[in-house]
């Protein structure tokens, strides 16, 4: 097996799967999925880390896979977060521009940025991210990059993304405990929005609604920058669970139910599809319509999409979506989620899948390996960060 030979790669650890994909550059500067693992998610409760042994284990078991598929030994990964205590917030720096010429220089634009994340925290709580939406020179807005322009005073616009401390450090041991050098610790939806979004719908401003097995992630960009994060602690796993008390089924069959007929939308099914409902204690399957399970499905996943339309309207960035919304995650495959998200959020939805990558396109393109090559995606941007070491 060769060496990490510049290889990047993405570990999703999330509550239903744990997903290691592994890219690389090539010479034409594209980035190609060479190596996939997964396995199943034995260890976290709504993206947030319950038993260290159990996450460790199924870290390792899918970075194996990765390893064996791609023919590299695996040292370090861009991991992601998410999880409740996921919080985001804007803010704003000031500072005076120094120099001769008052031109405004790389250590101007790191000094802006400090100033605009000096914000208060407790204790318990660190930033994770910090990210430009616009620079202002003097009274001059809506500078995207205002290095070697002239002026006198230089503001910054920053979404701060912060996280629990003991949450972060959590996910940074289990990495570390199966092997693995944390490069960086991603927002979960920033690194899905880099494998699933067009620069247009970022321009023209949109919302990406990541549907995972525990949470719900959101971030709303507006004018090509992130304007606003959350993390919903519900997802998949809560129409799994309403299935398996409304059909009185086992939890492993009803989430077998959920991938092979669940629906979005009632209506897009016919009432004469039948399927078979396994029984618990060893009595005998029942023929039930299919449409009872969607009847099931469908008023969960309005709620969840109007949780989501709550909190971007409670942020105040309805009118400024003109890209419409995305929809991502493994528990957006499912048919009539885009039909039905149409319908709570009245604008325009797709189904957000792997875009802007090479190799190994067939086998991740589905929208559950978002957050992965998002990953890899955002790792082979920001490949020289060391940002935590062992």
């Amino acid at each position: 097996m060769g060496k990490d030979n510049g290889v990047i790669v993405g570990l999703d650890i999330g509550t239903t799967k744990v997903c290691a994909i592994v890219v690389e550059k090539n010479g034409n500067g594209v980035v190609d999925v060479i190596g996939l693992g997964h396995s199943p998610s034995r260890g976290l409760r709504k993206g947030v880390v319950v038993n260290i042994e159990a996450t460790v284990d199924s870290i390792r078991r899918a970075v194996e896979d990765a390893e064996l598929m791609a023919g590299v030994e695996i040292r370090s990964a861009f991991v992601g977060i998410a999880g409740g205590h996921i919080k985001g917030i804007n803010s704003r720096g000031v500072i005076a521009i120094a120099g001769k010429n008052r031109e405004v220089t790389r250590q101007d634009i790191e000094r802006v940025i400090d100033a605009a994340k000096a914000v208060a925290l407790p204790v318990d709580r660190e930033v994770i991210h910090v990210l430009p939406q616009e620079f202002m020179i003097d009274d001059q807005g809506g500078i995207r990059e205002p290095l070697g322009m002239s002026g006198i005073r230089l503001e910054a616009e920053v979404h701060i993304v912060t996280g629990a401390v003991a949450s972060a450090q959590n996910i940074i041991k289990c990495a570390n405990k199966a092997g693995l050098e944390v490069r960086d610790i991603v927002l979960q939806q920033l690194a899905s929005s880099e494998a699933t979004l067009t620069p247009e719908e970022k321009e023209l401003g949109c919302i990406l609604v990541d549907i995972g097995g525990g949470t719900t992630d959101v971030a709303v960009f507006v004018e090509g920058s992130v304007y606003h994060t959350a993390v919903l602690a519900v997802g998949g796993d809560l129409l799994t669970n309403d299935i398996a008390i409304g059909l009185r089924t086992p939890h492993p069959e009803a989430e077998s139910l959920k991938r092979k007929y669940g629906c979005a939308m009632a209506s897009m099914t016919r009432p004469d599809e039948k399927i078979e409902v396994p029984s618990v204690g060893g009595r005998r399957p029942r023929i039930l319509s299919r449409q009872t399970l969607c009847e099931i499905i469908q008023p969960r996943l309005e709620e969840l999409f109007s949780l989501v339309d709550r909190e971007v309207r409670r942020a105040g960035y309805v009118g400024r979506v003109n890209g419409g919304v995305v929809v991502t995650g493994g528990s957006s495959i499912m048919e009539g989620v885009p039909e039905l998200a149409e319908q709570v959020f009245d604008m325009p939805v797709r189904r957000g899948i792997p875009r802007g990558v090479g190799g190994l396109t067939d086998v991740i393109g589905s929208p559950m390996y978002a957050t992965g090559v998002g990953l890899g995606l955002y790792g082979a941007a920001h490949r020289d960060r060391r940002k935590f070491r062992q």
